[in-house]
């Protein structure tokens, strides 16, 4: 299972810093493709979480995402 810290941008300019895993993935690069794949749908969903939250991310919203190596600080 792989997962990465994103750092979303919203349309709004508000910021804030999620984490996506994926269970059939093994390598960041394949969760990465697969994050901007899946915005890049004009009905793209990615499932997130944000703490201990659920938080269901809609590609309509999002202005910008940002992956950093060590990723963002939650």
């Amino acid at each position: 299972m792989a997962a990465i810290v994103l750092r979303v941008r919203l349309i709004s300019g508000d910021t804030m810093d999620v984490t996506y895993e994926q269970a059939d993935t093994e390598s960041e690069s394949e969760l990465v493709g697969h994050v901007v794949a899946t915005l890049a749908e004009e009905s793209g969903v990615l499932r997130c979480t944000h703490g201990d939250r659920l938080l269901v991310l809609y590609a309509r919203g999002v202005a910008a995402v940002e992956v950093a190596p060590r990723g963002a600080v939650l």
